[in-house]
């Protein structure tokens, strides 16, 4: 290459390189955007050329021609929306062109090489060429002309001197003429971007802009002298980078006069809305970071629409509006430090050397200022804001009405880079200097904040002062104001400006962040956010305040995301409260916000946070005796709501008492919360009664002050029906002893003090209490601390004795009058006394002889005249029986034990009184009293004798069991009298079941059927008891010829397994009422399968030997696998290591073999039999290795069910224990017999494929049809080396084969085929499948072989419809490949549902899915490579997709019927099936479809009719579901209603009206089942019955059925439907009952279509639910017009 490039050197010529001069031109301006650009660009030139004032001119053409011509000038003000302007002037009267400013004006892109200057007439010039296509140039009386040559591609200028017009113009001047006339730019929008540009001009002052004659606006500037400012300690002068150093920092004020016409105004857009920009943050590309303020120029906005000009008089529209604002400027004066790479990128770029210094400008608008200019605002002539709002501050948005926004209140700028360069060039350092400015301004702000607060302080001597509000309010807003200001937001276009500047703004302080709190400016981490709830008793923490937190939610915010504040927290809460104590009001307001606190979160020790806040918290009385009280001192509280108001608080108190001032504000569950205890009047009482507490103030000790103990027994009395019986006897013990009471003789002890009603004698103590009658809770109060109501017996026994005044009468009188008073050790006592006399026993004045009342008769006749003892009682009063003294003295007669005599006539005679008189005399007769005492006349099977109360019984039918029972004669009064009890008690029986069974089957029988009906009297845990307990008699052996079985080891009627079960399980039957108790306690009606599969576990032999061969073996191997699912996890663990399997193994015949566990074939093979282990069967699946190894192993029966269950267990597959190798010979490349095999398998595999359904397809016919994916090769010799390597035999076979598939992976299937012979298709077939299905059987290949082997015709004439499948498969292809196009084709896939499918959700809208990230390839499906999707994700669990029926896109997406939702959820709830995978619903879908047409509504609805027609009602009285089970085929894990496993057995237990009701086992009681549940039967049917009008139903073909548990509603068993009474009523009862039908028969609505829809269909797939929805909207309007009927409301 360097040869030819010298070569080309010597040889070759040169040629100008060409530009397009215009073509460039437009490139640099397509690099400037934004409003206003020409003048931006033209004012920093002019300021560079140190120009003090500016004019802008607007001039109409007929202004141009009249100021060419002379003329006047007196016509009024054009209208400045409308006019068109022909020309544009911009003059300036800084330093006029020098030559080499001439000569750079024509040089594109050179510019000013000065590094101080900006641009200076450079590329920035060129700007002009935006709005005019031959600028004109005039300074110093010279002039230069830009144009176009021939009007084509080439820029020329012509440059002159002009004719001289007397004085030299001092005026340079740039006309351009406009392309057309248009309007003026928005003159208001001018009017504003001029006030922000002379801002930061550091010569110009003086801006004027003319339309024609008129001066529309002027703006002068005036500027303060700088003062340079201290810099606050702790900033970083210097950048990250060191490229930027801070020097000084200097403030000067400004201040912007503007006079500007009413017209102005009226042209003005509306206010801008505040934009929060979002774009995302872009990483950083170098050290720059983006651009700011002055530095960018964005892309033009789109101008809001002007609002309509208001018609004003001419005059007035040139009225002159003036307003000013002042503002404050920061600059910053930075030293530049740029290395040398870096400074030569510069120079290449720009032109120019960096600079070495230059000034950073931060504009600040004061609140002062800022009030100042919004209220001048209100002043403009118009709505539309003022000239300054792009200037002032924005303290709403984001920063200054800029290009590119700062996004804080303020404006910054900068002259650093010019102006095209700076489009493309980051800033981070310069951004630095922005963020370092913004910081020092707003640390100076609040240092002066925090002298005015701490002036205000220190003025009233107290440095903790919070100023006047006032002051206060007036300085949070100076403050707030300071913080809107410097509150970053995100910054528009370019988000990383305001990133930056806030970056830099936090990050170059090494001080924290002050702000002004409610105690004054403090570091940002010692301030809280406000919270109204502490501010009430946390009053000396700095939180933010409230104006700040309301006002400026938006600045709160972002603090709180910064972290700058956060909380108040627990902690800040403690450390308060230990540095101030609280006053009540405080307290209070502490203590509300504690118990408002959530205390559910586990996850915290609230209790030990509480001890914290009470060990912080004391408590400083503002009244009182100002105690200082720690509330970790605090016990108890006061419930003013409760007896605590009884509680005297004028008296002693506990000092752990909590004041009332505060407890008063919270329930007593809130103080409780606390760990305080309510001041109980118990606890009040023992602190009085403390010695210290009464020898404090003997005014209230009540042991010395009677009107204190007055006080005290009055509060007492007033809580004491309150007080637990516990208190009770606290306030006894506290009295016992002591002189408390107050009494007529003064003080006196409970003990000897009696009541007012005792007045026997005159000299005892009388309570005396002033002014409270002795009543009520009083008296009983009194009483049981013990003042006594009566004289002690003993007492009246000793005067009445020495002074003789009593006689018995009078005796027996007082008794009767303090009856109620006397204790039972009283009454014992006085019936042991010798206190009675004998009537006729001795003389006047003689003493006579006392005795005991049992010794004594009533004075009667009767017993006078019999000679026996009668009481003394004298004439007056007259005896009478009915007395209460009559009453009292029979009351301690011996009759009961009368009753005992073993005198018979006695006996009787007594026993017939007690029962005669025992209401009437002994009205205190209680049985437990008697309870050991034998007085009831009974009898048993030993005889007659007596009994208690308690052994005895009043039903004779106890006798049969051994008991006691009344004798016949006094059955009646002694259970209605005497309290004997009808039936023994469970308890009792027990007891006697457990230590005395029935000793033969008929005893059983009486026995059983008596306690059948006491079974509701046994609690669950006894009859559990009973269900282990041996009860139940059987037939014995040898020497015992009864044993005796539990109920739960014991089975009820005859055996349903034949003689097998009867050899293997007990079954009994005494009759249905006897078995009845025996169901109640634990038996059932035959084993269940878990007892069936412990028989088997205990000993498999004798299993297998009662079972009496292999076939009645494998029928119940049978039954297990079909409930396997009713096993529990234990017995399937011992099943899977026990020899519990019938493993076969065939071998050679042998004729002289007689085992009994062979059988013989006819093609000479024998079968042995064996119990093996799980471990030690093979499943035979593979039938090519069975006939090689079917000698060496044993295998699994061969049918589906016992496989399936083998394989659960534990068993290997035949072919995971045989390994296959195929050994070949060298390949035949390209032989026909290879293309015919793969063209006959990919023509013939439709057909295979459209028969077998039983088992999923590892790859897709359409995957197998790429020539790369399926592929055949024909090899000289192919030999199958067969390997089977199990856990105990290891054997290898060898045979020749004609063909054998192999796969490596998830690689291309290929078939190996052998030259050597014909080709076998039964070898083929085999092959093939083992590699298409996941589970082989042995006839796929036997069909696949048939449908290979047989050509077209034979099929056709067998029945096959070949065309139809051929053309089907032809057409899913064909829409796959649509499929497939429709995902290459966008983003997100359509997934269109069939009308008749109603939408899970309630979205109209046909569900939209985005296709997941690539996966890897799957075979079969499409290919996930280069240009193509990967398959689509799966779906909600809720949500069905593709579904048979396919209608179109205009029926799918037209409203959907609102019962949509009910239908899937219930659907859902009914099916309990998990979903399929989208993909797999995809595949399906594609492969299921007949026709891209919609399937026709006749058909639909003639399939609706016939799956009603199917419905019949169930024969049967008992369902067994495990006999009815079918062995069901699963297809793609599809479920089934189908009730095996999800409900037990159905007994038939009668028929309310037409409708069957069933009940499972498992229910309890079904023998009242029908009564207990007739009302809800009722109910139901009800509901039920109008359902099947909607549906044309026979009513018979309905039917209920309950069960205990599970989760199936409905079931169709061959088109009888069952619908559950469980469920009815725990959802739909309730609403029944009050009357509204409609939510139950909705719900039952669609229960009946699902199960009406598996007459058609029996899985659930999308076919099912493609007819439950026909059916739905078949009969949608008839439950409509059924739900608005009256009887549905």
């Amino acid at each position: 290459m360097s040869h030819d490039r010298e070569a080309l050197w010597n040889t070759g010529h040169d040629e100008s390189v060409e530009v397009n001069q215009r073509a460039l031109i437009d490139k640099v301006l397509a690099r400037y955007s934004g409003e206003f650009t020409v003048f931006r660009e033209l004012l920093q030139n002019s300021d560079d050329a140190r120009s003090s004032a500016v004019e802008i001119r607007f001039e109409t053409e007929r202004y141009v021609r009249r100021d060419r011509n002379g003329g006047d000038e007196s016509q009024a003000l054009p209208d400045l929306k409308t006019t068109p302007v022909a020309q544009w002037t911009f003059r300036n009267n800084g330093i006029i062109f020098r030559d080499e400013d001439w000569s750079r004006l024509r040089k594109i892109a050179e510019g000013n090489p000065d590094e101080e200057k900006i641009g200076a007439f450079g590329v920035g010039f060129y700007s002009l060429f935006s709005v005019t296509e031959n600028p004109f140039v005039s300074s110093g009386g010279r002039g230069m002309q830009f144009y176009w040559k021939d009007n084509k591609d080439q820029l020329h200028v012509r440059r002159g001197d002009l004719p001289s017009k007397g004085n030299p113009d001092p005026w340079t001047t740039f006309e351009m003429t406009l392309r057309e006339p248009s309007p003026i730019p928005p003159a208001f929008d001018l009017m504003r971007f001029l006030a922000s540009s002379i801002t930061f001009m550091v010569h110009l002052n003086d801006v004027s802009v003319y339309f024609d004659h008129f001066r529309i606006g002027h703006l002068t500037k005036s500027t303060g002298s700088p003062q340079t400012l201290d810099i606050p300690k702790g900033l970083k002068k210097s950048s990250s980078l060191s490229i930027m150093h801070i020097q000084n920092i200097q403030s000067h004020q400004i201040k912007i006069e503007a006079e500007v016409m009413r017209a102005v105004y009226t042209v003005a857009t509306e206010k801008r809305p505040v934009l929060q920009a979002s774009e995302p943050r872009k990483p950083q590309s170098g050290f720059f970071s983006s651009l700011i303020a002055s530095f960018t120029t964005p892309s033009t906005p789109r101008r809001p629409v002007s609002p309509p000009v208001p018609q004003l008089p001419p005059r007035a529209m040139t009225e002159l509006h003036q307003t000013s604002v002042a503002l404050t400027v920061f600059t910053a004066e930075v030293n530049i430090k740029v290395d040398k790479k870096l400074s030569a990128e510069l120079l290449r770029s720009t032109k120019k050397n960096p600079p070495q210094h230059l000034s950073y400008n931060l504009i600040y608008t004061g609140k002062s200022e800022y009030d100042l200019s919004i209220a001048a605002e209100k002043d403009q002539p118009e709505c539309a804001g003022g000239i300054f709002q792009g200037l002032r501050a924005d303290l709403d948005g984001s920063g200054h009405a800029t290009g590119q926004t700062m996004g804080i209140g303020g404006h910054m700028a900068s002259r650093f880079i010019p102006t095209v360069e700076r489009e493309s060039i980051d800033l981070v350092e310069l951004l630095y200097v922005g963020g370092f400015l913004s910081r020092v301004a707003y640390d100076l702000e609040l240092a002066a904040v925090n002298d005015l607060w701490e002036a205000a302080a220190k003025s009233r001597g107290n440095t903790g002062f919070r100023p006047e509000p006032e002051l206060e309010d007036w300085l949070c807003q100076r403050f707030l104001h300071t913080l809107k200001f410097f509150t970053f937001r995100v910054s528009t276009p370019s988000s990383e400006v305001s990133r930056l500047l806030e970056k830099a703004f936090y990050g170059c302080s090494t001080n924290p962040l002050k702000l002004l709190s409610s105690a004054g400016v403090r570091s940002a981490s010692d301030i809280k956010e406000p919270d109204p709830t502490f501010s009430q008793f946390l009053k000396n923490l700095p939180v933010l305040p409230e104006v700040v937190a309301r006002e400026g939610a938006l600045v709160v915010r972002s603090l709180q995301s910064q972290g700058l504040i956060s909380p108040i927290t627990f902690h800040d809460v403690l450390s308060e409260l230990r540095q101030h104590p609280l006053d009540e009001e405080e307290l209070v307001a502490c203590l509300k916000w504690w118990s408002n606190l959530p205390f559910s979160n586990s996850a915290i020790d609230m209790d030990k946070m509480r001890v914290e806040l009470l060990n912080a918290a004391v408590l400083c009385p503002s009244s009182g005796d100002g105690k200082v009280l720690p509330l970790s001192a605090v016990q108890y509280f006061i419930n003013a709501r409760g007896v605590g108001v009884h509680i005297p608080l004028d008296g002693p108190l506990p000092t752990s008492l909590a004041p009332l001032d505060v407890t008063r504000h919270f329930t007593p569950p809130q103080l409780v919360s606390f760990g305080w205890k309510e001041l109980t009047v118990i606890d009040w009482l023992q602190y009085i009664g403390k010695p210290q507490t009464m020898t404090e103030n003997l005014a209230y000790d009540f042991t010395k002050s009677v009107e204190w103990s007055e006080r005290v027994l009055t509060i007492l009395s007033r809580t004491w029906l309150t007080l637990s019986h516990e208190a009770h006897n606290s306030v006894k013990a506290l009295f016992s002893g002591k002189i408390c009471i107050p009494t007529t003789r003064g003080l006196q002890t409970p003990e000897g003090s009696y009541f007012p009603t005792v007045k026997i004698f005159s000299d005892l103590p009388i309570v005396n209490i002033s002014g409270v009658p002795i009543k009520g809770s009083m008296e009983k109060m009194l009483l049981f601390i013990g003042v006594r109501k009566h004289v002690d017996l003993q007492l009246v026994f000793d005067r009445m004795i020495k002074t003789g005044d009593w006689t018995v009468p009078d005796l027996i009188g007082y008794l009767v009058s303090v009856k109620d008073d006397l204790s039972a050790e009283e009454i014992s006592r006085l019936s042991a006394t010798n206190a009675f006399t004998k009537g006729g026993d001795g003389d006047a004045g003689t003493k006579r002889t006392r005795h005991q009342a049992c010794n004594l008769y009533e004075p009667v006749d009767v017993f006078r005249q019999l000679k026996l003892p009668v009481l003394d009682w004298g004439e007056k009063p007259k005896w009478k029986s009915t007395s209460e003294e009559a009453k009292l003295l029979f009351r301690l007669d011996t009759i009961i034990r009368l009753c005992t005599s073993p005198d018979t006539t006695v006996r009787t005679i007594a026993f017939k009184y007690l029962c005669d008189n025992i209401s009437a005399k002994y009205p205190d007769y209680k049985p437990d009293n008697f309870a050991n005492v034998a007085f009831i006349p009974a009898e048993n099977e030993d005889g007659f004798h007596l009994g208690t109360v308690r052994e005895v019984f009043g039903n004779p039918q106890w006798k049969l069991l051994g008991f006691s029972v009344v004798q016949t004669d006094n059955q009646k009064d002694a259970v209605s009298k005497l309290g004997v009890q009808e039936h023994p008690p469970a308890s009792m029986l027990l007891s006697l079941l457990e230590k005395t069974p029935p000793q033969n089957e008929t005893m059983a029988r009486q026995w059983f059927e008596i306690l059948s009906e006491r079974v509701t009297s046994f609690h669950p845990a006894q009859l559990n008891s009973l269900s282990k307990i041996p009860i139940v008699p059987s037939k014995g052996s040898g020497s015992q010829p009864v044993r005796w079985l539990a109920p739960s080891r014991c089975y009820l009627g005859k055996p349903t397994g034949g003689e097998f079960h009867s050899k293997l399980f007990i079954f009994v039957d005494f009759g249905i009422n006897a078995n009845r108790f025996l169901s109640a306690c634990g038996s059932k009606n035959e084993p269940s399968v878990e007892e069936v599969a412990e028989i088997l576990l205990a000993d498999p032999r004798r299993f297998y030997d009662t079972a009496g061969g292999f076939e009645n073996f494998l029928t119940e191997l049978r039954n297990l696998a079909v409930n396997r699912r009713l096993l529990s996890a234990t017995t399937v663990n011992k099943m899977r290591t026990s020899p519990v399997l019938l493993g076969i193994r065939r071998q050679k015949s042998n004729n002289t073999s007689t085992n009994s566990t062979q059988e013989s074939t006819e093609d000479g093979w024998e079968f042995q039999h064996n119990l093996l282990k799980a471990r030690d069967i093979v499943i035979a699946d593979d039938t090519n290795a069975y006939q090689l190894f079917g000698d060496s192993i044993f295998t699994a029966p061969q049918e589906d069910l016992l496989e399936s269950f083998y394989a659960w267990l534990g068993c290997k597959h035949l072919s995971a224990v045989v390994r296959e190798e195929c050994k070949v010979s060298r390949e035949i490349p390209n032989t026909k017999t290879a293309a015919e095999t793969r063209a006959l398998v990919l023509e013939r595999l439709p057909l295979f494929l459209h028969e077998h359904t039983h088992a999923r397809t590892k790859v897709s016919f359409s995957w197998l049809s790429k020539p790369d994916n399926f592929k055949v090769k024909v090899f000289g010799k192919l030999t199958i080396v067969k390997t089977l390597d199990s856990d105990s035999i290891r054997s290898t076979r060898t045979q020749d084969a004609s063909a054998a598939a192999k796969r490596i992976g998830q690689g291309a299937i290929e078939l190996w085929l052998s030259s050597s012979g014909q080709v076998d298709m039964y070898e083929v077939a085999t092959s093939l499948c083992r590699l298409l299905f996941e589970t082989v059987k042995v006839n796929d290949a036997l069909l696949f072989m048939t449908i290979l082997s047989t050509d077209l015709k034979a099929l056709r004439r067998r029945g096959y419809n070949v065309d139809k499948i051929l053309k089907q498969q032809q057409h899913e292809k064909q829409m796959a490949e649509e499929a497939k196009n429709r995902y290459l084709g966008s983003d997100s896939v359509s997934v269109e549902t069939p009308s008749p499918q109603f939408p899970t959700h309630s979205d109209t809208a046909p569900v939209r899915t985005r296709p997941p990230a690539r996966r890897p390839e799957i075979p079969g499906g499409w290919e996930t490579g280069s240009g193509s999707p990967a398959l689509p994700a799966p779906r909600e669990p809720q949500q069905q997709v593709l579904k048979e029926a396919e209608v179109s896109t205009d029926e799918v997406t037209q409203g959907t019927n609102p019962l949509s939702s009910t239908l899937q959820n219930l659907t859902r709830k009914l099916v309990g099936m998990a979903p399929q995978n989208l993909s797999q619903e995809i595949t399906r879908a594609v492969q299921s479809q007949r026709s891209r047409e919609a399937t026709p509504q006749t058909n639909i609805r003639a399939n609706v009719d016939m799956a009603i027609r199917a419905c019949r009602p169930e024969q049967e009285k008992l369902l067994r579901n495990r006999q009815k089970m079918e062995i069901i085929k699963e297809s793609l894990d599809e479920g089934y209603c189908d009730v095996s496993g999800q409900v037990g057995e159905l007994d038939h237990l009668g028929t309310v009206g037409d409708i069957k009701v069933f009940v499972t086992k498992d229910v309890l009681e079904p023998a009242t089942f029908m009564t207990r549940k007739l009302e809800v039967l009722a109910r139901f049917i009800h509901v039920v019955t109008p359902l099947s009008k909607v549906y044309g139903l026979p009513i018979t073909a309905l039917h209920i059925f309950c069960d205990s548990a599970g989760g199936l509603i409905a079931f169709n068993r061959n088109g009888s439907l069952f619908l559950n009474l469980r469920y009815f009523e725990a959802w739909h009862d309730e609403d029944v009952k009050r009357g509204d039908l409609s939510r139950a028969r909705t719900s039952w609505f669609f229960t009946l279509a699902h199960e009406i829809a598996h007459n058609l269909v029996e899985p659930h797939n999308s076919e099912h639910e493609f007819y439950f929805s026909a059916i739905c909207e078949t009969h949608v309007v008839a439950l409509s017009k059924l739900l608005d009927s009256p009887t549905s409301q």
